[in-house]
């Protein structure tokens, strides 16, 4: 069996691994290929070119990007009408997966793609796409499935990963123990993001709140972890820069580990919210775009959600405080930071809702995906 299977960014990357783990458990000689990061390889995926080089994000970052992000979905394209697969499944991507998986249906092959298009919140004019490019929709929240079929789209709730795998109950020393840090002094995790058109617009104010947070605490330690050392080395020199003697420890990778051990997170707006929600930690989200993709999305009324966090969508409520664009200075960070620490009650409570989301997301993600594709596909289960 030939599986076609793109991602184009880290979290994608894990839910493709889980995918194939649990694709190969039912098939164990199925050959994967497509564009894997280093999860999905030591899942068993071949790549055919970097992760990386399709991980852009903004309107105005993509169209500076557009020509050879083009270039490469043709050559994807090419590759896989050449060597057609049983099934080709998109993760996430949607505006560079979806014209592929048009393509490569009306030329028919069955079409997979995990993760819904956040149609729900912006740009629902996008069904009528989806509508003409996937056989099936996987997804990760019960919302959008509910949302999909209301439009004919084939789609099923599958739930997050994350959720069956993160334990309902975390232990914040075990974590600690497991970094070296130490059990008496308080830690926030900063989590500026996965990206470097992120890591350059967040480092700086991340940096300067966690100055602040340590002016008034001096016992805070900060824990910082990386999905690559490109990340990282901007970052170590930021903070050469502007807090050569801040108690922090950096990670290579170990993202969990490090949510897992703070009192309270300082993140970039995407997966790693979802990710804070789980392991039940208080969290401020924060996010920058470039000005002309802010403004744009603005002036075109494309925004139809109160939020910007994954955890405050499926909470229903503001539970994360969200900092986007001119809001995003280190002196409102370090206030909201700071005022997790100084109320426990109100973070015992926001861990209660959390738990009870984490709960409601248990659904065996990776197994429930992998009977779908291959229910799809005419293929047999145990």
């Amino acid at each position: 069996m030939l599986i076609g299977i793109v991602a184009n960014e880290p979290s994608g990357d894990l839910l493709g691994a889980a995918l194939i783990r649990a694709l190969r458990m039912q098939y164990p000689d199925a050959h994967f290929i497509g564009v894997a990061g280093t999860q999905m390889q030591a899942a068993g995926c071949e790549t055919l070119l970097p992760l990386e080089r399709l991980s852009v994000m903004g309107l105005t970052e993509v169209l500076a990007h557009l020509p050879e992000l083009l270039k490469l979905r043709g050559m994807l394209r090419r590759y896989f009408l050449a060597h057609r697969p049983n099934v080709f499944i998109g993760i996430d991507a949607p505006d560079f997966n979806l014209n592929l998986e048009r393509q490569l249906r009306e030329a028919g092959i069955k079409t997979v793609h995990v993760v819904s298009p956040t149609v729900w919140a912006w740009r629902a004019g996008r069904v009528k796409t989806i509508r003409r490019a996937v056989d099936l929709m996987l997804c990760l929240f019960p919302f959008e499935a509910d949302f999909l079929t209301r439009h004919h789209i084939p789609a099923m709730t599958i739930g997050h990963p994350l959720a069956d795998e993160i334990p309902l109950i975390v232990d914040r020393d075990a974590a600690r123990c497991a970094l070296n840090l130490s059990l008496a002094d308080s830690v926030i995790a900063l989590l500026p993001g996965s990206r470097m058109s992120e890591m350059r617009r967040l480092a700086v104010p991340f940096i300067d709140a966690a100055c602040r947070c340590h002016l008034i605490r001096p016992n805070l330690h900060f824990v910082v972890p990386f999905v690559n050392m490109t990340l990282r080395d901007f970052f170590i020199k930021e903070l050469a820069q502007r807090a050569p003697h801040l108690p922090v420890t950096l990670l290579n990778g170990r993202s969990r580990e490090a949510i897992a051990a703070a009192d309270c997170v300082l993140t970039a707006s995407g997966t790693a919210t979802l990710e804070t929600l789980l392991l039940k930690r208080p969290m401020v989200v924060a996010y920058r775009v470039h000005p002309l993709t802010y403004q744009l999305v603005k002036w075109l009324g494309l925004i139809k959600v109160p939020f910007i966090a994954m955890a405050n969508l499926l909470a229903g409520r503001e539970l994360a405080p969200e900092f986007i664009q001119a809001q995003c200075r280190a002196d409102l960070l370090a206030t909201a930071l700071l005022d997790w620490l100084d109320h426990p009650k109100r973070v015992a409570a926001i861990q209660a809702d959390y738990e009870r989301i984490h709960d409601e997301l248990r659904r065996n993600a990776a197994q429930t995906a992998a009977h779908a594709v291959l229910k799809l596909i005419g293929k047999s289960t145990i």
